[in-house]
């Protein structure tokens, strides 16, 4: 039935997890603490019946291998090991356990699960990865259940599934839109915690990981996952395919920090039972280094965490054809032995040099919570990152300031700030180029976009913490009343607040991210940490509105004319001389159309700023774009520039209008121009 293993591969190149061999399977699993490991095959009637029980045989390296002729497509199976007591042990020789190389897990009850071995057989009828530069993307954060789980247009028997991703409802929306990547909140397999469970709640973005390989099996249809653990894969990889089709790209939010086990009291699923000593960071008296604030950290000090990473990276990459990845808290996957950050760490480095690995997106959460967490800007060229300093001025710049100037009578910032992060925050991001930075206004984790013009507080009692959860300072203004309200003042200052932070958004250098649901103005009532609210709290709506339908139109004017003028996304960062074949240039002007003056730039009541950006196109031509910015609750008279050679400025958005302007508003050089209170306008150059 088996046979011994013979002369075992290095670590570095060994496939851990189940290989579908003819005639058979082998299975290679890695634990250095462990003295014994069984290969437990189940009955495919009744997973409670152990139908036969493998020895695994121990190799170098600490892997333990078996190959068999009953390992095959379709089987049942769990692991159980054996190993040394101890603080920094946990191992439990009766006790089942997932492989953590397992791609298709089957939940068998609240906290039972068994994995199935898959083959990984697919037609991707000839589509190809859409293929997206970076400095072109338009990054759309979803949550995959949430963005379709109310979509009239979509059957009710697959809204909120991985079928549901791929329906033509779907892709038709986010094409009309406009953006060019959907990057998914985790789709790995997860589980609520215990707390949640007892609370009635369930995690519902995601971050709670027990296989880096297997997809969540909730998100399929009923249909799929009825039929079999390989209808759930081949219903992910269609959505997958019929969104390549359309052009748009798929990341996926990863959550390699830490697994669904907690600490070192929580439940144990694989990691922790086959050898906790090496996956997680402990002391010696087994206390957990936790840096995620989940319980635990996975200790990337560890060759095999690594390992683990990686090889999961390129599963994803090559067998489900995904195109890049966010990695969540990302400061702890790049912690060394001594569990400081190293921005030349070895994962670091070899995803770069993977030849597989390093053509996908490497977006990077740039923090995390442990000593020395934030490091934004530090990461090494290759791996953009979360611009959480763009998110805090531009909100600051559109709320907060405008908040406490009604308060306090006078501003408390000007426009250098703003500047420097629609510039491209070359302040943080100095390797040479502006797409370091991944600018966002908000995202999964915090208040909607609506919510943060509609609320100065959070409501959070919804998710059983007294509203003690979430954080306290969101740099948002209500405009006058805490939540819903019928003056319609007060909801029009919101409105134009909100294409305030989009337009900013979508004309600044770096890559833009957008949260589903907010170009339709969608609420979360003030919850601003709605992890557990798997309803219409996070459900995105589409109900018609006129209102919202009209904000997404402008939010898809925006992103029409990001893709049509270069100028609003340099390659690189800008100069203030002429433009090259390398370098945009970029000009700022104050209210009166001249250059800015030292005290234009550090007086905090100068609010008004125009920016004028232009680039050298391939047929040797200038195109320009000039962005003016009036950061004042007051109405603002100014003077265009006069530079050399232009003919006029074409209006092509202005945020005081709740539709996009027609075409053909031109205004002269050096003429009048008298903008609403608190808004901006966008012009092409003639």
């Amino acid at each position: 039935m088996s046979e011994k293993i013979e002369n075992e591969p290095t670590l570095g190149h060994l496939n851990l997890g189940m290989e579908l061999l003819d005639g058979g399977g082998r299975l290679n699993i890695w634990s250095e603490s462990a003295t014994e490991i069984k290969l437990l095959l189940l009955n495919s009637e009744n997973i409670s019946i152990v139908d036969h029980e493998i020895q695994l045989e121990r190799g170098a390296g600490g892997v333990w291998s078996r190959t068999d002729e009953r390992l095959t497509a379709g089987v049942n199976y769990v692991l159980r090991a054996n190993g040394p007591a101890g603080p920094r042990h946990g191992f439990n020789p009766e006790r089942n356990l997932l492989d953590p190389y397992a791609k298709a897990l089957v939940r068998n009850g609240p906290q039972n699960y068994h994995c199935v071995a898959v083959n990984d057989e697919f037609d991707w009828q000839g589509v190809s990865k859409p293929g997206t530069a970076l400095s072109e993307s338009i990054i759309y954060e979803a949550h995959l259940r949430g963005l379709t789980r109310l979509n009239p247009a979509i059957p009710e028997e697959i809204r909120g599934s991985y079928a549901a991703l791929a329906h033509p409802a779907t892709i038709d929306y986010l094409t009309k839109l406009g953006i060019t990547a959907i990057e998914l909140l985790p789709i790995h397999a997860f589980i609520s915690e215990p707390r949640l469970v007892n609370l009635g709640l369930l995690n519902y973005w995601g971050y709670n990981s027990i296989s880096f390989f297997a997809p969540h099996q909730r998100y399929s249809s009923s249909a799929a996952r009825a039929a079999s653990p390989v209808a759930v894969l081949d219903e992910l990889k269609t959505s997958i395919r019929e969104l390549h089709r359309a052009g748009i790209e798929v990341i996926l939010d990863v959550v390699y920090n830490h697994t669904a086990e907690g600490g070192g009291s929580g439940l144990t699923y694989s990691y922790r039972g086959l050898d906790n000593s090496n996956y997680y960071r402990q002391d010696d008296e087994g206390n957990y280094h936790d840096t995620t604030g989940c319980g635990n950290s996975l200790n990337f000090g560890k060759p095999i965490v690594q390992k683990l990473m990686l090889d999961s990276l390129r599963y994803w990459v090559t067998e489900m054809q995904v195109d890049g990845f966010r990695f969540d808290l990302a400061t702890t996957i790049a912690r060394d032995e001594r569990n400081h950050f190293d921005r030349h760490h070895p994962a670091l480095l070899a995803m770069k040099s993977d030849p597989v690995i390093s053509q996908a997106k490497l977006i990077m959460e740039p923090w995390d919570v442990g000593i020395g967490g934030w490091q934004t800007g530090n990461f090494p060229p290759g791996f953009p990152e979360w611009n959480d300093r763009f998110r805090d001025s531009v909100r600051k710049f559109w709320l907060t300031d405008i908040s406490k100037a009604r308060s306090l009578g006078a501003y408390q910032n000007g426009v250098q700030e703003l500047a420097g992060r629609i510039s491209g925050s070359q302040d943080i991001f100095d390797e040479g180029s502006p797409l370091g930075a991944v600018n966002f206004v908000t995202a999964h984790d915090g208040f909607s976009l609506w919510d943060l013009v509609s609320y100065d507080q959070k409501h959070n009692h919804a998710n059983g913490e007294a509203s003690r959860d979430g954080a306290s300072d969101n740099q948002s203004f209500n405009h006058g009343h805490e939540g819903e309200t019928t003056d319609q003042y007060i909801l029009f200052a919101r409105r134009k607040a909100a294409r305030n932070l989009l337009g900013t958004l979508l004309t600044s250098a770096g890559i833009p991210m957008i949260t589903a649901g907010d170009e339709r103005l969608k609420t979360q009532g003030g919850n601003n940490n709605p992890y557990c609210q798997d309803n219409f709290i996070t459900w995105q709506e589409y109900e018609p509105d006129p209102d919202k339908e009209s904000f997404y139109l402008q939010v898809a004017h925006l992103i029409q004319l990001r893709k049509t003028y270069p100028a609003l996304r340099p390659k690189r960062f800008t100069k203030l001389e002429d433009t090259t074949p390398d370098y945009d240039q970029m000009l700022w002007f104050s209210v009166r159309g001249d250059q800015m003056t030292v005290d234009d730039w550090h007086n905090p009541e100068r609010r008004t700023l125009q920016r004028l950006n232009y680039h050298l196109m391939n047929d040797g031509t200038k195109q320009g774009i000039l962005t003016v910015f009036n950061g004042s609750e007051v109405i603002k008279d100014l003077e265009l520039p006069s530079p050399d050679q232009v003919s006029g400025f074409e209006l092509l958005w202005d945020s005081a209008r709740e539709l996009p302007p027609e075409p053909g508003l031109l205004f002269a050089p050096g003429s009048g121009l008298r903008m609403a209170e608190a808004s901006m306008q966008i012009f092409a150059v003639r």
